[in-house]
């Protein structure tokens, strides 16, 4: 899949991957970017903010743990996730998992986070042993629709790519770290 890293030891997609490399190669380099904007950092500089938003790093770790957990498990297998996410009231708190997240330690965060991308891993792996980016996930819309893997995928990357800036900006305001 990935064999080349850049400058932070991130993984490269293969330039000339098939489609399934091309897609996980992007995925494990967009968790690979949100993982070291976050890492090495105490409670206190996961907890911080910039300006007016309430967007913390640790709440982003929590966010994509449950992404990770939630996405794949229901879109691929139409299943609920498992815990910490089949215990929360959302309805009460429809922002759990930001929220909480004040409250989790740095390494709870992270360990929560990184068993969330190793279950997701795993059964994208097991789905990939059956078929390609196109096998239809079990998950059916309400117009009788199914997400292909791909497109599951693609929803991954694209939701990590937009909070990854947000990181970016968090981590810069608390010990100067910069880069892509």
């Amino acid at each position: 899949m990935t064999t080349d890293t850049d400058g932070q030891d991130r993984p490269e997609p293969p330039l000339a991957g098939d489609e399934a490399a091309a897609l996980l190669g992007s995925l494990e380099r967009q968790r690979a970017t949100l993982a070291w904007k976050c890492g090495g950092l105490d409670a206190a500089g996961l907890r911080a903010t910039v300006g007016v938003s309430s967007v913390t790093l640790g709440g982003l770790l929590k966010h994509m743990a449950n992404v990770e957990d939630t996405h794949v498990a229901r879109l691929l297998l139409a299943r609920p996730a498992g815990a910490p996410w089949d215990t929360v009231d959302w309805d009460a708190d429809p922002d759990w998992e930001w929220t909480s997240a004040a409250q989790d330690s740095p390494q709870e965060l992270m360990a929560l986070w990184e068993g969330a991308t190793a279950r997701s891993r795993s059964l994208v792996a097991d789905a990939l042993t059956r078929g390609g980016p196109e096998q239809l996930g079990r998950f059916t819309t309400s117009a009788g629709e199914s997400p292909n893997l791909r497109r599951i995928l693609l929803d991954l990357i694209e939701e990590y790519a937009r909070h990854i800036g947000h990181a970016d900006l968090i981590r810069e305001s608390v010990d100067g770290l910069v880069g892509e």
